[in-house]
C-alpha cells in the first residue's frame, strides 16, 4: 500500500536494514579497516569488543596494556564467521528483498482493484493482523528455543519509540497526502534517505564518505525523476500551503528515525546477549504491537483524514470486510454471496464491455469486488515476507543499505506495472524521464558502493 504500507513499513518500507552500526564508524585510524570504506554489499560484521568502544582511536598492542576486562571479552567471544560468508549472505538477502519489494508494490496495486473503495480497511487489517501473526511466530520460536528469555527481557522503551514514530509517520503522511498533488508525494518522500543519513550519524555515530553521501542523493534524485516521469514539477506545488510539504517531509523523518532505532536495537542487543544474534521476530512483534497501539489511539484522526467520519467507521469496516471476502453487499444484508459472485462473473466474463460501466454503477454498494479475496491475500503474504526480509537486511547490514535496496525496486516496479497485467490490462508507455531517472539511481548505487583504496595497510604491518 505504498502510502498505507508505509505503516507496514515499513516503510512503514522506508522502513525499513541495519549494518552493525557502531563499528561502521570505524574506530580505527586507517581507512582500509573501516567498514564504510567497503562496497555496499561486502561489509564485515564488527566484533563485540569494538562495540564497547566505538569511538576509541586505534592503537597498536605495544601502546597499551590489555586490561582484565579486555581479556575476559576476548575469552568469551566466538570465532567470527569469515567475511566472505557474511558478504554472500548480504548479497543473497538483498536480491530476495528486491524481488519481494517489487512483488509487494505490484500486488498492492492489484489488491486495490477489488479494494479500491476500502484502502483504509486494508491498511488497518494489515496493521492489526500483523500483531497476531508476528506474536504467534514469536511464541512458536520461543517454545522451540530459538528465542530466549534474555531476548524478551530487552528494554521495551525502544520498541515504544519505534511504534510511536511509525504511527506518527502514518498519521502525518496521510494528512499531508490528502492536501498534496499525487506526483509530489513520492518525490517529497525521497527525503527519507537524507533523514536516515542524519539519524545514522547522530544516533549510531556513523560517518560516511563523500562518495556515499553523493551516491545516496543521486539515488533519491533518480527515484524522484523516475516517479515524476516528466510531469510539470515546476508548478506541482503551486497553490499548496507550505505546511503540507513540510508535514510530508516530517512523515519521512518519523519513519527514518524508526528504522535507525531498529538498527540500534540489533547493535545494542549484540552486547547484552553476549554475542548471540537477536531474533528478528522479537523486533517485528514488539515494534508492530506498539505501532498498532498508537494507530488505535490515532484512529479517529486517521479515519477523518480518509474522509470517513468516525461515527461511520464501524459501517465502513463492515463493508470493507464484506468486500475483502468478496461477499459484496452481503456485509449490509443486501445480496447473497452466491448471487454476488454469479453476477460479477457474468458481468466481467460474458459482457466485458459493460463491466466498467456496471462496476462503476455498483461500486458504492460494493457489489463487485472482482479479484478478492485472492489478490488482497497475495498482497498480504508478499508484504509480510517483504517486511521480514527487509528487517533481516537491517540486521546483517544497515538501515541505509536497506533503503537503497528498496529504492532500487521502485523503477523496476514501475516498469512491471507498465506491462499488461491481469485486472490491469491497460499498459503504459514509459517516458524518457523514467529511463533517465533509473540510470541516475543505478549510478548513485554504484557510487555509494565504491570502496576506498586500502592505502594504509602497509603502515600497519
Amino acid at each position: 500500500m505504498m502510502g498505507a504500507s508505509s505503516t507496514l513499513s515499513f516503510h512503514k518500507f522506508l522502513s525499513v536494514p541495519p549494518s552493525l552500526s557502531h563499528l561502521k564508524n570505524g574506530g580505527t585510524s586507517f581507512s582500509s579497516s573501516s567498514p564504510t570504506s567497503m562496497p555496499l554489499l561486502h561489509r564485515p560484521r564488527p566484533s563485540l569488543l569494538r562495540l564497547h568502544t566505538p569511538n576509541a582511536p586505534f592503537r597498536l598492542p605495544s601502546d597499551r596494556k590489555p586490561t582484565a576486562r579486555n581479556v575476559k571479552l576476548h575469552a568469551s567471544l566466538p570465532n567470527p564467521p569469515p567475511s566472505s560468508a557474511i558478504s554472500n549472505g548480504v548479497v543473497f538477502s538483498s536480491v530476495i528483498t528486491i524481488a519481494l519489494a517489487v512483488a509487494n508494490r505490484v500486488l498492492y496495486k492489484l489488491a486495490l482493484v477489488p479494494m479500491k473503495n476500502h484502502p483504509f480497511f486494508l491498511a488497518q487489517f494489515i496493521t492489526f493482523g500483523y500483531v497476531v501473526i508476528y506474536f504467534s511466530i514469536l511464541y512458536i520460536r520461543y517454545r522451540s528455543g530459538i528465542v530466549t528469555d534474555e531476548m524478551l527481557r530487552l528494554p521495551k522503551s525502544r520498541f515504544v519509540a519505534i511504534g510511536a514514530l511509525e504511527a506518527l509517520g502514518v498519521a502525518s503522511g496521510m494528512a499531508a497526502a490528502a492536501m498534496l498533488p499525487g506526483p509530489a508525494i513520492p518525490i517529497l518522500s525521497q527525503t527519507f534517505l537524507v533523514w536516515q543519513l542524519g539519524f545514522s550519524s547522530l544516533i549510531l555515530g556513523r560517518s560516511y564518505r563523500i562518495n556515499q553521501i553523493v551516491g545516496c542523493i543521486l539515488v533519491a534524485a533518480g527515484v524522484a525523476l523516475a516517479v515524476a516521469s516528466g510531469k510539470d514539477s515546476g508548478q506541482m506545488l503551486s497553490g499548496v500551503e507550505s505546511v503540507w510539504p513540510l508535514l510530508m517531509i516530517s512523515s519521512s523523518a518519523f519513519q527514518a528515525g524508526a528504522s535507525i532505532i531498529k538498527e540500534f536495537v540489533f547493535v545494542d542487543a549484540a552486547v547484552h546477549l553476549k554475542g548471540k544474534s537477536l531474533d528478528i521476530f522479537v523486533v517485528n512483534s514488539f515494534g508492530s504491537g506498539f505501532q498498532a497501539l498508537f494507530v488505535l489511539l490515532f484512529l479517529p484522526f486517521l479515519s477523518n483524514m480518509r474522509g470517513i467520519p468516525f461515527a461511520q467507521l464501524p459501517t465502513y469496516l463492515k463493508d470493507g470486510a464484506g468486500c475483502f471476502l468478496n461477499m459484496g453487499a452481503t456485509a449490509s444484508g443486501k445480496l447473497s454471496y452466491l448471487s454476488s459472485i454469479t453476477f460479477c462473473n457474468f458481468v466481467n466474463t460474458l459482457i466485458p464491455e459493460l463491466s466498467g460501466i456496471l462496476g462503476h454503477a455498483f461500486s458504492n454498494n460494493d457489489m463487485c469486488c472482482n479479484g478478492a479475496p485472492l489478490l488482497p491475500l497475495l498482497y498480504i503474504a508478499a508484504n509480510l515476507l517483504f517486511n521480514i526480509s527487509l528487517l533481516n537486511v537491517v540486521k546483517i547490514s544497515s538501515a541505509v543499505v536497506a533503503s537503497l535496496i528498496v529504492m532500487l525496486s521502485v523503477p523496476i516496479s514501475i516498469y512491471v506495472l507498465s506491462l499488461p497485467l491481469p485486472y490491469l490490462r491497460e499498459g503504459a508507455t514509459l517516458s524518457p524521464f523514467f529511463l533517465f531517472g533509473s540510470a541516475v539511481l543505478v549510478l548513485g548505487l554504484i557510487l555509494y558502493s565504491i570502496p576506498q583504496p586500502a592505502k594504509d595497510v602497509s603502515e600497519i604491518s
